[in-house]
């Protein structure tokens, strides 16, 4: 071996050394665990001994199916929220408010020292009482798993009178109970109620209720312990998506509710009076009721053109008429009452890219009793061949209309503009609509695991963080037929004016239910939420922490690099049959609507203030309303207050010592702040572009110049072990050659014979 050559090996084995290391896979945590977990494994797996599974009897044994209507609330129900609760829990307890609010005339407001209230906590598992006890404050655990829309929908439910689907009196004319499936001790959660306690307030029964056991509740092994009598129903019993038309209403009827509360319109144009929405004077053309376009659409968005005779959409012709030819669409008189409102519809444009619909608002005030128009949207864009969803926030305060105005463009058109499926709320719009279309072709030809995965596009919070959504169409290979979903952080313009670790943000990923009533939708939803002291499971870095610091390189379909940071999601998103059971996919599309939004505000939302109360004491088994009763006390895990009309003690309460904001003695070293996060002081450690201290009193410090050092070091000691190898046997070799050379010995005809005799 020639002494010129040793550089050059050296070179390439370094060169292997460096090329071999794998490039780093994006970390993805399941929050679920890998198992789809009801309400009731996941109180079964605590060992709680509850009534049905989830319900808190407090000594009362009668059970109607829906109590009287002495354990009815009021329909603006006082609560408070536990410090206690996990912050992916509060976030999601306040969005399953607005599910009722825009659903029901059931409303909720914080507590102000009203003699009844519920109190939500973090207790052992998922559970409620039934009805309103008249005992004060009354529990409901939201426990650790428990943090999904339906399962705290369930939960208010009970509390608001509700029991189980599957405990109704008429309940064996649709399912059958299999006995001897049920685990022992048990069987007592299966038992019906006589038709003389129990009121199904005249609904059909429901496979479809939120409300519903699972076909598996309760099982002692692997087969189902409830057999629905029409096997269609089996995979839909159980679901824990949203309320069912039917649980909805059940519980407007209980309540006398005659409409709910921020749903303020909807229309599909089925009717020829087109939801009372009126053509323009001031325009020169018209909005036509149809059911195809020859240049598109073909159908409507509501019915997809699966239903004879129906399938109507409007129309604005942009094929004739000059340029500027203008039609306006006015909704009927509306009236606000939240300040904020998302109007959504589904657009079609068969036109040219230059016609234009724009979307107003007509405001009447006492200044301006004719209105006043204010520009809200705008949308234009290129042709496409299907529906779109659209999403625009009005802010409207004054009673309204809104005015849908179509353009004619310049270009030569073949058709014009549409709309479909209009709802108007007052709720807050999606922050981000992620459209995947063909979608049945990526479900059939999607492999399980990783290759199968799709990421969204890019978006970013309304604070400047940027992300992406990840999904697993056919799940992993161990389970493939589940909808896996996934949330990332990934580098942004914005990273360097970011607060990091990225503090209680919570992501909620909406797989949209189409349906044209926004009332009826089932869509389902998961929600994320941004811990900024949650360490990464294999390190001590943390997790919600810049991407470019704890992340992966990732690349866009156009080629630009970014850094991915790791995913927190489930695997349980939804399975394939359920995806299959409602709205879905439509015109063979999905919408995932996207929402990220600060919730730092709710870190502490348990009242410190304690008001004067009456105790009232009795050994009856059955709570009676009383009106010696006043307002009780704030929240505390265990406390109840039983009543009577004979005995009454009275109880004046201080003001609760309030927890500080900082603690009093900083125990965080090198400049780490002391906060109290549920009355547990934590340290909050400083960082900066590219070092930042860690640990539970910030003794650690990590940089990237020293995780670098570190790879160059162990880059740097391979490279040398390598070199003292290389370097002492070549002079091994050299040695041995000389010595060779001095005894006169011939090395070619010592390795002839040497082969020979091998």
């Amino acid at each position: 071996m020639g002494w010129f050559s040793v550089p050059v090996l050296l070179t390439w084995l370094f060169l292997q050394v460096v090329w071999s290391q794998p490039a780093p896979e994006t970390t993805e945590i399941d929050v679920d665990g890998g198992i789809d977990q009801d309400i009731f494994d996941i109180n079964a797996a605590l060992g709680l001994d509850l009534f049905e599974g989830d319900i808190k009897l407090d000594g009362i044994r009668e059970r109607n199916s829906i109590i009287g209507d002495n354990y009815r609330w009021p329909h603006v129900i006082p609560y408070v929220l536990d410090d206690s609760l996990e912050m992916n829990a509060k976030g999601l307890i306040l969005k399953a408010f607005e599910q009722y609010r825009l659903k029901t005339c059931i409303d909720f407001k914080p507590w102000e020292g009203e003699e009844n209230y519920i109190s939500v906590f973090k207790g052992s598992g998922c559970w409620s009482s039934v009805g309103n006890r008249q005992v004060g404050l009354q529990q409901l655990s939201i426990g650790a798993n428990c943090d999904r829309i339906a399962t705290i929908q369930h939960e208010f439910l009970h509390a608001l009178g509700f029991w189980h689907e599957q405990s109704r009196s008429d309940r064996d004319d649709y399912v059958s109970i299999v006995w001897e499936r049920i685990q022992s001790g048990t069987g007592h959660n299966f038992n019906k109620y006589d038709d003389k306690t129990s009121d199904s307030l005249n609904v059909p029964y429901d496979y479809n209720s939120v409300m519903h056991y699972s076909k598996n509740a309760f099982r002692n092994g692997t087969e189902p312990t409830i057999i629905t009598n029409i096997p269609d129903f089996m995979d839909v019993i159980g679901q824990r998506m949203d309320f069912s038309d039917y649980d909805l209403q059940k519980l407007n009827r209980l309540y006398n509710c005659t409409s709910s509360l921020s749903f303020m319109d909807t229309c599909s144009f089925e009717l020829e009076n087109i939801c009372g929405m009126i053509q323009s004077s001031d325009d020169n053309s018209d909005w036509q009721r149809l059911s195809q376009v020859p240049a598109g659409p073909n159908t409507d968005h509501t019915n997809m053109g699966e239903c004879e005779d129906s399938g109507y959409f409007m129309h604005f012709d942009t094929s004739a008429g000059a340029e500027g030819s203008t039609a306006i669409l006015e909704s009927r008189t509306l009236y606000p009452k939240r300040g904020f409102q998302c109007l959504q519809f589904y657009f079609y444009n068969s036109g040219h890219e230059s016609d234009h619909l724009y979307v107003w608002v007509r405001e009447y005030t006492s200044a301006h009793p004719n209105g006043t128009l204010r520009l809200v949207g705008e949308i234009k864009g290129s042709p496409v061949n299907y529906w779109q969803l659209h999403h625009v926030s009005l802010n409207v305060t004054s009673k309204f209309r809104v005015v849908f105005q179509g353009v004619r463009g310049s270009g030569l058109s073949n058709g014009g503009l549409s709309i479909d499926d209009i709802n108007l709320s007052e709720t807050q719009c999606p922050h981000h609509v992620w459209h995947i279309r063909n979608f049945t072709h990526l479900l059939n030809t999607s492999p399980a695991g990783t290759a199968g995965r799709i990421y969204s596009p890019p978006f970013y919070s309304s604070e400047g963080y940027a992300f992406q959504v990840s999904l697993y169409l056919n799940g992993s290979t161990d389970n493939p037929f589940n909808v896996e979903m996934y949330f990332h952080l990934i580098s942004g313009a914005n990273d360097d004016h970011l607060q990091w670790p990225c503090p209680w943000q919570q992501a909620t990923v909406i797989l949209l239910d189409q349906h044209p009533d926004i009332r009826q939708r089932m869509s389902n939803q998961r929600s994320i939420t941004t811990d900024p002291l949650q360490l990464s499971a294999s390190s001590s870095s943390y997790f919600w922490d810049r991407p470019d610091k704890v992340g992966s390189v990732a690349s866009f379909s156009n080629g630009t690099t970014f850094m991915r940071g790791p995913g927190m999601g489930t695997s349980a998103f939804l399975t394939h049959q359920r995806l299959r059971s409602r709205n879905f996919v439509k015109e063979d599309g999905v919408y995932i609507l996207l929402t990220m939004e600060d919730i730092s505000h709710l870190l502490s939302t348990q009242p410190s203030v304690l008001p004067t109360f009456a105790v009232n004491t009795s050994s009856a088994n059955t709570i009676k309303p009383t009106s010696t009763t006043t307002s009780t006390t704030r929240p505390t895990t265990g406390s109840t207050t039983t009543t009577t009309p004979t005995t009454t003690t009275s109880v004046t309460l201080t003001k609760e010592p309030e927890i500080p904001n900082s603690c009093p003695d900083n125990h965080c070293e090198n400049d780490g702040v002391c906060v109290v996060v549920h009355r547990t002081p934590v340290c909050r450690c400083p960082a900066g572009d590219n070092w930042w201290y860690m640990g539970e009193k910030c003794e650690r410090k990590g940089s990237t110049r020293e995780n670098i050092v570190i790879a160059v070091s162990s880059t740097i000691a391979v490279f040398v072990v390598m070199l003292i190898v290389t370097i002492t046997t070549a002079v091994c070799l050299k040695k041995k050659y000389s010595q060779r050379k001095e005894n006169g010995e011939n090395m070619t005809l010592e390795l002839v014979e040497e082969d020979w005799v091998g």
